[in-house]
């Protein structure tokens, strides 16, 4: 068994890292643990072509904007994202940690 130290890789890669590929040495599944924090630039969530995800708020909450689509993600909260859809984070409270839990998508293929 492997522990992995997601919030300090996280913090030593600009506030979020990936545990998938690299780590793994799996292109099936992978997951995102990242930190925002208030004032902090606005963060992409995007899958990518043949990716999807469930993303998590852990701590905190979080504004997501996208197109005119714009909704408060609060602690214990999710989103589902499929492919290029994609939402623009920034952190309402003080931090806010999340999770995003992701894979193929069915007949997805996997694009570097």
């Amino acid at each position: 068994m492997n522990k992995y130290d997601l919030g300090k890789k996280a913090q030593g890669e600009g506030g979020e890292t990936v545990l998938g590929a690299r780590d793994l040495s799996t292109h099936s599944i992978y997951l995102i643990y990242g930190i925002l924090k208030k004032g902090d630039p606005a963060r992409k969530l995007r899958p990518g072509r043949g990716h999807e995800e469930i993303i998590c708020v852990a701590t905190g909450s979080m504004t997501l904007s996208g197109g005119e689509d714009s909704q408060e993600l609060g602690e214990g909260e999710a989103i589902y994202l499929k492919g290029e859809e994609s939402f623009m984070a920034e952190a309402v409270t003080d931090v806010c940690v999340y999770v995003a839990a992701g894979g193929h998508s069915p007949g997805g293929e996997h694009h570097h």
